[in-house]
């Protein structure tokens, strides 16, 4: 099981958070296309929390697949098996494996409903396994680790009912795609071609494409403010982005967030540590003292938290470049005062901090 969860990823984007795996001989990381769609650059994250960048190098919207891209990765110990002669059948075991919500990774268990399911133009596995928005693009597998097909949650009218591409079909893309490079290409179904430039029709076959397949969504005025921050801070800024408009990353060991608050403010915040059993009285009086200004120091859900907030009409004056700086030192005020308040008064690292190696 854990070997399985190694080969499990977080795939976050602009717009949101899916699930994504890699096969045991192939080294592209699977996932839905409507994950990825919109983005040819996305976030992913393992089970140690470590982000990578990935490219999308396929997609395929009518089966809802994409193959995405990490430089340098090398699958080497994935416990998850592609068998094109597998057993599927009705009342089998099928496990849900993913990040629901954007959660930490889960394990959930059903049964095969039906190992055909019509769907519109394309047949699905159907299972009673809880899905949820999250476990998009992850794997479904059987007891011992073999693909039965890959999950989908796009069917949001279905209720107590769980979805999941053919495994036979994710072969087949699997099998179709001998590419090597980062290019983002778009498979026609009429004819199994790929197409790397924008068009309205398919080079090989001239079978209509939809354009809108190769436009990335357009950043908001706030968004490229942040994102600008994030570079300044040294990072790669779609490793942060967690949402349109928000963004959740670790500098160090500290989680940080960015957000907008009741659509007027720009806030960022951190959980560094847990309240200690003891020194409750000096920790007190240090955190109501002005020791890190601008930004404030406070204590929710039995949590030291270190936050920052500015009026997001500031960002258009000449306070633009002090608050871009104000962000990035939040991020490095964060490392270090976790490490501070764990030294000082015993604080221990907030669940959502990173084991840093």
């Amino acid at each position: 099981m854990e070997n399985i969860r190694k080969s499990v990823f977080k795939i976050i984007t602009a717009s949101g958070t899916g699930t994504g795996f890699v096969v045991a001989g192939k080294n592209h990381v699977i996932t839905n296309y409507h994950v990825v769609a919109g983005a040819k650059t996305v976030a992913v994250e393992d089970y140690k929390k470590d982000r990578f960048v990935a490219d999308v190098v396929m997609v395929n919207p009518e089966v809802d697949l994409a193959f995405l891209h990490i430089e340098g990765f090398e699958n080497t110990e994935t416990a998850i098996t592609l068998d094109e002669n597998v057993g599927i059948s009705n009342t089998q075991k099928a496990y849900i494996h993913g990040y629901p919500f954007g959660m930490p990774y889960t394990v959930t268990e059903g049964i095969i409903s039906s190992t055909s399911q019509p769907m519109g133009p394309r047949h699905y596995i159907q299972t009673d396994a809880a899905v949820n928005p999250g476990n998009s693009g992850g794997p479904m597998l059987n007891e011992v680790g073999n693909i039965i097909g890959v999950t989908t949650s796009k069917f949001t009218e279905a209720d107590n009912v769980g979805f999941g591409i053919k495994h036979l079909d994710l072969l087949k893309e699997i099998n179709d795609f001998s590419f090597s490079d980062q290019a983002y290409r778009v498979k026609c179904n009429s004819c199994d071609g790929y197409t790397e430039e924008q068009t309205e029709f398919c080079n090989n076959c001239g079978n209509d494409m939809d354009i809108s397949i190769w436009e990335e969504f357009e950043k908001s005025h706030f968004a490229k403010f942040v994102e600008e921050s994030l570079t300044e801070l040294g990072m790669n800024p779609v490793l942060g982005r967690a949402g349109r408009d928000f963004w959740e990353f670790h500098q160090g060991s500290a989680l940080v967030r960015i957000f907008v608050f009741k659509r007027d403010y720009l806030v960022a915040t951190s959980p560094m540590n847990n309240l200690p059993k003891q020194n409750l009285k000096e920790l007190t009086e240090y955190l109501l003292q002005d020791h890190v200004s601008p930004y404030s120091l406070g204590i929710s859900d039995n949590k030291i938290y270190i936050s920052y907030r500015a009026h997001l009409s500031d960002i258009f004056t000449d306070h633009a470049e002090t608050i871009k700086q104000d962000l990035k030192n939040l991020a490095l005020k964060a490392d270090d005062l976790d490490n501070f308040f764990m030294d000082e008064y015993g604080c221990e690292m907030a669940i959502e901090a990173k084991e840093e190696a």
